[in-house]
């Protein structure tokens, strides 16, 4: 099976990086770490304008209806930005959930338009609705949906991700309820293969700039085989990530985002050990990707249930395989 991305889905993952690029996200995750998130916003209505909002929508309302090949892609982009924001739940699991829902018109539209941000608590690997303060948020009961209301705020490791409570509230009808689960388990796949490209880029640009004994630190041996090896811990996770989404089925998203979460994680121990003292500092843009490496390996599911999912699923003998 061929896993690699044709040429438009690399001109659309190259177009949104490039949008990004120029949109000073840095200054924008600040913002929102200190709970003022027009800057944010206002990044996010730029994606919306070149349809990345409303990819997962259906085209009866008013969306593209792009595949999960087309969201791993994008969310590669998103994650190698750090972008702030209910983005898995918005841009990929709510508009799943909600699809066949009664009442559906009401929401998806506009978060096709980019003019609603939309949010959701899914337990139990989903307890808090991420950023209910400036989204729509929804949450899941079983198989049922509905819309809720922003309770206590919960403190991350990643200051731009606010976590709330929700309490139901009017209740929408049976959603999409596995499908949206492991939408949002590979987006966020996707988005922490993009965190260690971008901290890889991080650390390769520090390591050139960087001089000690009178060379760059890159030239040293040690250094090029710490982000070596950081490259080829992507390079594998990447296709994992492609091929659940052309698949979708549970074992191989849980192994995508297993493989995802551990070599982002490389990448950021490795960006950290290169950039020294100065990648803890606040005022430097590292630790706005080491923070969120950190809150996306525990979201959408730990680590270990994702393992024992795909234990199960190869033998059900060696491990009760977990239930969503």
């Amino acid at each position: 099976m061929n896993f690699a991305l044709d040429r438009e889905q690399l001109q659309l993952a190259a177009s949104v990086h490039e949008l990004l690029a120029d949109a000073d996200v840095p200054a924008a995750i600040r913002s929102w770490s200190a709970c003022e998130p027009a800057r944010g916003l206002d990044v996010l209505r730029r994606l919306a304008k070149v349809g990345v909002a409303g990819l997962a929508v259906p085209e009866r309302f008013a969306g593209p209806g792009a595949g999960p090949v087309e969201l791993a892609a994008v969310f590669e982009q998103l994650g190698r930005h750090a972008v702030p924001g209910p983005v898995v739940e918005s841009f990929a699991a709510v508009p799943a959930l909600l699809a066949d829902t009664p009442g559906a018109e009401r929401w998806l539209p506009g978060m096709a338009a980019g003019d609603l941000l939309a949010t959701v608590a899914l337990p139990p690997h989903v307890p808090y609705a991420l950023d209910a303060d400036v989204a729509v948020p929804f949450l899941v009961d079983g198989d049922t949906v509905h819309t809720a209301v922003a309770g206590a705020v919960r403190s991350s490791v990643d200051k731009a991700r606010r976590l709330f409570d929700v309490a139901a509230a009017e209740r929408v009808g049976p959603g999409a309820v596995d499908r949206a689960f492991e939408l949002g388990v590979l987006c966020c796949a996707a988005q922490l293969v993009g965190l260690g490209v971008g901290l890889l880029e991080q650390a390769s640009t520090y390591v050139r700039q960087r001089t000690q004994f009178g060379r760059p630190v890159g030239g040293f041996q040690a250094v090029k085989h710490h982000l070596a090896s950081v490259h080829v811990a992507l390079e594998f996770a990447r296709p994992l990530v492609h091929g659940a989404a052309v698949t979708m089925a549970p074992r191989d998203v849980s192994a995508a985002r297993v493989a995802a979460a551990d070599a982002a994680y490389r990448a950021a121990r490795s960006a950290l050990q290169v950039h020294g003292a100065v990648g803890f500092t606040l005022e430097y843009d590292l630790g706005l990707s080491l923070t969120k490496v950190r809150a996306l390996r525990s979201a959408w599911g730990t680590q270990s249930w994702h393992r024992e999912r795909v234990l199960g699923a190869i033998d059900p003998g060696l491990s009760e395989r977990p239930r969503r």
